[in-house]
């Protein structure tokens, strides 16, 4: 059992990460990783929609009937979803601004749906909800990661606005990495979303290929 938990850690965070393998979630992840702190909390309020949704999925799959199966993941994961934008919207009202309509748009959000149907569905509680949560620690890192290279490049910046944004409590992220008036514009602006996400891809590829793995391209679709 400790073997099966520690696979579904490696999964969600690199051997079958929701972005960099499954290439799942593309739209938050191009147009919310514009700073490292937008990436981190984006990440973040997915991560907690698919660790909740996974653990309420896993624990009434026993009721729930294979005809109306998907209907009722995307209301509990739509119930996960509403109580993460009205608790970011009270809290976190700056976050809340930036982040906008992508928080609602979690529900449309191929990963939390996909773990729904591919594991919580069919497996117990605790693994379902330890998959949905190293699976969302997962999407926030490389979506951090790709915020924070397109930051620093884009304007010499890094975790920007943290404490403004995600709390007071975050303002030691804040760092200014190159002098100011120094950053590559398209960096920030959508063409730079695909090419750091591109770059990210081939670094984790070569990565993978020197530690000997097998490169399994995604076969779904990215949303």
């Amino acid at each position: 059992m400790a073997n099966n938990y520690r696979q579904i850690v490696k999964d969600g965070l690199w051997e079958n990460n929701g972005v960099l393998c499954q290439m799942l979630g593309m739209c938050p992840t191009m147009a919310m990783t514009t700073s490292a702190t937008n990436g981190l909390g984006m990440g973040l309020a997915t991560a907690f929609v698919m660790a909740t949704s996974n653990l309420l999925i896993a624990a009434l799959r026993g009721f729930i009937t294979q005809e109306v199966r998907i209907p009722v993941y995307i209301l509990i994961i739509a119930s996960m979803v509403t109580l993460v934008d009205l608790s970011i919207n009270a809290y976190m009202h700056e976050l809340y601004k930036v982040l906008g309509l992508f928080i609602p748009l979690i529900v449309s959000n191929c990963l939390p749906l996909g773990r729904a149907e591919v594991f919580a569905s069919r497996e117990p509680v605790l693994p379902s909800f330890l998959d949905g949560l190293f699976m969302g620690i997962g999407f926030t890192l490389s979506l951090t990661a790709i915020g924070a290279c397109r930051e620093i490049v884009g304007s010499g910046t890094l975790f920007a606005d943290a404490s403004l944004l995600l709390g007071h409590s975050f303002k030691f992220l804040e760092t200014r990495v190159l002098p100011a008036d120094t950053g590559i514009l398209m960096a920030v602006l959508p063409p730079g979303g695909f090419l750091f996400t591109g770059l990210l891809l081939v670094g984790k590829r070569i990565l993978d290929i020197r530690a000997g793995k097998p490169i399994v391209l995604a076969g779904a679709h990215s949303v």
